[in-house]
């Protein structure tokens, strides 16, 4: 089409052009608004999205504790003590499993004097091999001048008798004030009153003695139906018999010559109880208490006890009791009252490991290591077993193995354990942990060379529940060279034996000599000691519940010095303060459930706290 140049072609263009551009407008208005309506709705859409998609909030960074672990000097003043004694296993090269086992050791008061003694259990020579020529290995006890040196008094007192001893239980069994003992043995046990600072064995009339077949263990004073005096439990390992040892072809893998044996050819047992019937005589209750434990599959006695340990697990006010086996299931036996127990290890989680297999258990120890409602079993295991630390956090008798979460199995795992022991020994408040350890067999590392005969005890410091690492064990920087100095292992105890307030060790060496290791820490930490007096109840309180109160922290101690592994601890308990100057009370459960109160004791001093009634 031609263009015009009139002018009303022109108007007529104009028309056509602004019909179109009106057009086109309402096209771009339109466009406009559909794409701002598409914007707004994604804009919205995207706004209602950000909404409900809340932002990745961090959790704030939890700062742990700055854990330090305190320098404690170990000193060994076993020579400089006063303290001379050699074990003697009786071997010979005839490899018999008893030989290898002990022995125990004890801290208790004989003389009454108001420190602690010490008595180291002996064994002997095999009858066929004894040397006539030579003086006879007998029990050996010291007497402590208050200071920590000590004098041997053994014949003065009447136990140079020789005889094949494992362990070592000390209490005041007819309530005179003097502090009677009970010695385990392979073959007949004994019992020998206290009469004054002398020994008199009265094993016959007490009716004690066991079987002269029977190869005892730990032992422990305890009163099984709360009726005043004290009764005794004790363990056995295995039915053993030189001639069935004899015949087992027992050999180092890979080796050719005889070593010691496992327990597993032979034959379970049942521990022992006796109960007090007064005028200085026990009766064998074992089986209607409930302690005759057999074997669901063959219907044998199941029980290869080696230590044990009392504690009111449930909070009934009646002392329970676990027993810690060697290849078999551990026992707890709950006291039901009136001198009955039921055995419900496996019940209460106690029994087995996490897979459910039985351990090499040896020594044994239980506490409220967390200054809570919750209390810990410690079991020390076999060599390449890690101790366990089983515990309940409510006394409901239902227990879990915490070793591994806490840091305590994984260090433990190589050692072969033996004597257990809770102890505060840096006076914090918390208690901490000690084995003693050593291997069966001296040709071990011909064979595991991760293994040696002579193992380093080993100490681990609580640090408390609130950090990643529970327990944490000591290194010669802290403890010194001499407390890891390997040994062979075996019984242990604790007591201040020089009264500065902290806690000592002993520890028995099999075939070796001790090893009196003083605490000679510097942390200025505060302490309180307690000695109880029963009146109503037994003369030594033995079950008694000791809790000191600081503020809104309750510490709790079980007088109940059977514990480790054929040993007893002094019957004194210490309470470690850290910086604490003040108690606000002490509050003591005697065994017959009656409550005393001390208000406000002087810290940084023993006191002797007697039964009221």
């Amino acid at each position: 089409m031609s263009v015009s140049v009139n002018g009303d072609e022109r108007d007529e263009d104009d028309s056509v052009i602004g019909r179109a551009f009106m057009g086109s407008a309402v096209v771009f208005v339109v466009i406009g608004l559909v794409a701002g309506i598409a914007y707004f709705g994604l804009n919205q859409k995207q706004k209602s999205q950000i909404a409900v998609v809340d932002p990745l909030t961090l959790p704030e960074r939890r700062e742990m504790p700055k854990v330090i672990v305190p320098t404690i000097a170990w000193v060994d003043i076993t020579e400089s003590s006063g303290i001379h004694f050699l074990h003697d296993s009786g071997a010979d090269g005839e490899k018999l499993l008893p030989e290898t086992m002990g022995s125990g050791c004890a801290f208790f008061d004989f003389d009454s004097d108001g420190d602690q003694d010490v008595l180291m259990v002996n064994s002997c020579d095999w009858p066929d091999k004894r040397d006539e020529s030579k003086p006879a290995s007998t029990l050996a006890i010291f007497a402590n001048d208050g200071r920590g040196g000590f004098t041997d008094v053994t014949k003065t007192v009447g136990l140079g008798i020789s005889l094949y001893g494992m362990g070592a239980a000390c209490g005041d069994y007819d309530n005179d004030g003097q502090v009677d003992l009970f010695i385990s043995c392979l073959g007949k046990d004994r019992l020998f009153h206290n009469e004054g600072g002398k020994f008199v064995d009265v094993t016959d009339r007490a009716g004690v003695g066991g079987d002269e077949n029977a190869w005892s263990t730990s032992s422990g004073w305890f009163d099984c139906d709360q009726d005043g005096d004290l009764d005794l439990l004790v363990c056995h390992y295995v039915q053993w018999t030189r001639a069935f040892d004899l015949a087992q072809e027992f050999r180092l893998l890979g080796g050719n010559e005889r070593a010691y044996g496992r327990p597993q050819p032979f034959a379970g047992t049942f521990p022992t109880l006796y109960r007090n019937d007064g005028d200085g005589k026990f009766i064998d209750v074992s089986a209607a208490a409930g302690f005759h434990v057999l074997n669901p599959a063959t219907s044998v006695p199941m029980g290869k006890s080696l230590g044990l340990v009392f504690e009111d697990f449930d909070g009934d006010g009646k002392l329970d009791c676990v027993i810690a086996n060697d290849t078999v299931q551990n026992f707890l036996f709950h006291n039901l009252g009136d001198g009955k127990f039921e055995e419900i290890g496996a019940m209460a989680g106690i029994a087995f490991d996490a897979t459910g297999a039985a351990r090499g258990a040896m020594g044994i120890d239980a506490a409220n290591f967390r200054n809570d409602s919750s209390v810990g079993v410690a079991i020390g295991n076999f060599a390449n077993e890690m101790s366990a630390l089983y515990v309940s956090r409510s006394r409901n008798l239902q227990f879990y193995d915490a070793a591994v979460a806490n840091g305590f199995g994984p260090a433990t795992r190589l050692e072969l354990k033996f004597g257990v022991l809770f102890v505060d020994f840096d006076l914090d408040g918390r208690l901490d942990l000690f084995q003693a350890n050593g291997h069966l067999e001296e040709d071990i590392a011909k064979v595991q060379a991760s293994q040696h005969y002579e193992q380093s005890p080993q100490l681990f410091w609580n640090a408390g529940a609130e950090t990643n690492t529970e327990f944490i064990k000591c290194r010669e920087q802290e403890t010194g060279s001499e407390l890891q100095k390997p040994m062979v292992g075996r019984g242990s105890s604790y007591a201040d034996i020089d009264g500065d307030g902290d806690l000592d060790l002993l520890i028995l060496g099999c075939g070796q000599r001790p090893r009196l290791l003083r605490n000679d820490q510097k942390l200025n930490n505060h302490w309180l000691r307690m000695k109880l007096v029963g009146k109503v109840s037994n003369r030594d309180a033995i079950g008694s519940l000791v809790e000191v109160r600081i503020g809104d922290l309750t510490q709790s101690r079980r007088v109940s010095p059977a514990r480790s592994y054929l040993s007893q601890v002094e019957l004194p308990v210490t309470f470690g303060l850290g910086t604490s100057d003040l108690v606000d009370r002490i509050v003591i459960t005697w065994p017959n459930g009656k409550q005393q109160i001390i208000q406000q004791p002087t810290v940084d001093q023993l006191l002797v706290i007697h039964e009221a009634g």
